[in-house]
């Protein structure tokens, strides 16, 4: 008999982390190779972690809603003869701190204190509504980090979890400074003058406390769901990020409305792919930010990132109605089969629940369709780290004036609104408003005769 160790596989680029939503295996059952043990959440997407061997599950590392690290072991599977290791990502381990050349005895003495401390500290635990992974909970433990030093550090991570690197910075930093005492939860705060003598007390800042929501015995109360709370959160970090603001304009998709009825029939029986209006949209929106490359950015901190790659976001809905974004990349590269084959394979990919983290990762432009829904315009909360969205309202029928050499009449056309959120601290109304103008002109101008 051999052990197999079956460990978090990379999922991504930028994920480091998943939660485990379910056990589909108890200790004592078999498994198949290729057959799914747990299934996991990394942000939005939920996926399955299967078994790379066949044998029996002796042991489970972790719970439910327990946060893994890639690489971590989280489960062993007992197999018949001989195994090799698991080819997953091996687990993150703590980088060597660089010595310095000179090293000053108040240092040394801080240093001596900081390898006492690791002698006798406890091994750290998540306390309250504080969660530690395991890889925090083992850095704390080598580095002689108390309960009370851990709980102290301001977290960077999902809803101020303390991250691996939050620790390193610790672990790296206390010795240069001195720990910052514990202050007691007092109703006032005594000022100090410069001659020791104590200013008239003054009222500590109050803590605003949410109300709760007051329901009588008749009403449903019913908890968010975990994508709900991730859309939630994003949006309201979203606002608080970007100054948001808009540019609505109006479409004349005649054109385009009557082309497609053309052609879908024959795009259906030769390629298998219904064709529908989104990648036509997504087509010429990724042609407006070759035009103006100024909206493909992000920001980070005092700094503008021009994105090399145009690459857009595409909500699509979930099974469980909630809204997910996955990323075509390279959009502009792609001709219109192209296009239709990659929104089509999304689309119904997040129906079903198959996404992978990378299919939305990497974004750098979100497109939404509020006209599914009947909306004839929104204005969208923009995609973090994005710096714009357009919303695509719904194709109505309309009496419209129609220039032409023989002089105005009113007729029949198919128009839509679009509408576009940017961010007002790097994008200005012109550039904004030209933007979606560009978008406007490339479907205005479709050619009636285009062959697909």
């Amino acid at each position: 008999m051999a052990k197999f160790e079956l460990k978090l596989p990379k999922m991504g680029e930028s994920v480091a982390e998943a939660t485990i939503t379910s056990w589909l295996k108890e200790v004592g059952d078999t498994i198949e190779a290729d057959e799914a043990v747990l299934e996991i959440a990394t942000d939005k997407v939920d996926s399955e972690v299967p078994s790379e061997v066949d044998g029996v599950l002796v042991e489970k590392l972790f719970n439910v809603d327990d946060v893994v690290q890639v690489g971590q072991t989280i489960a062993v599977i007992e197999t018949e003869g001989e195994v090799k290791a698991s080819a997953s990502v091996p687990t993150q381990e703590i980088p060597e701190q660089k010595e310095e050349p000179k090293i000053a005895p108040e240092v040394i003495q801080v240093a001596e204190t900081v390898v006492a401390a690791k002698a006798v500290a406890a091994p750290a635990v998540s306390s309250g509504d504080r969660f530690y992974s395991p890889l925090v909970r083992n850095i704390a433990k080598k580095e002689g980090v108390s309960q009370a030093e851990l709980d102290a550090i301001t977290g960077s991570g999902s809803e101020g979890r303390v991250t691996k690197n939050d620790i390193l910075a610790y672990v790296e930093n206390r010795g240069n400074q001195p720990a910052a005492p514990t202050v007691p939860a007092t109703p006032k705060v005594e000022q100090v003058q410069s001659n020791g003598e104590a200013n008239v007390p003054t009222q500590a800042p109050e803590v605003k406390k949410v109300k709760p929501a007051i329901s009588s015995g008749e009403d449903e109360i019913i908890e968010m769901s975990r994508m709900g709370k991730l859309v939630a959160k994003h949006m309201v970090d979203s606002v608080q990020t970007s100054a948001h603001v808009q540019s609505f304009i109006e479409a004349d998709v005649t054109k385009i409305w009557n082309w497609r009825n053309k052609v879908k029939d024959a795009f259906q029986k030769r390629e298998g792919e219904n064709l529908t209006f989104t990648p036509i949209f997504m087509e010429a929106v990724a042609k407006a930010l070759r035009d103006y490359p100024m909206m493909n950015i992000s920001v980070q901190g005092d700094n503008i990132i021009k994105k090399k790659n145009i690459n857009l976001g595409m909500a699509a809905a979930l099974g469980d109605g909630n809204l997910i974004v996955p990323v075509i990349k390279n959009a502009d590269q792609l001709n219109l089969i192209g296009m239709t084959k990659q929104v089509n394979d999304l689309a119904n990919r997040a129906r079903l629940n198959q996404l992978k983290p990378d299919d939305i990762q990497g974004g750098t432009y979100t497109v939404t369709n509020v006209g599914t829904f009947g909306s004839i315009m929104g204005t969208p909360i923009i995609n973090q780290p994005q710096v714009g969205i357009l919303a695509l309202g719904a194709i109505r029928k309309v009496p419209a004036v129609i220039e032409t050499a023989e002089g105005d009449f009113i007729g029949i056309r198919y128009k839509m609104f679009m509408s576009h959120s940017y961010d007002h601290r790097v994008v200005n109304g012109a550039l904004g408003g030209q933007f979606v103008k560009a978008v406007k002109d490339y479907l205005e101008a479709w050619d009636s005769n285009r062959e697909i």
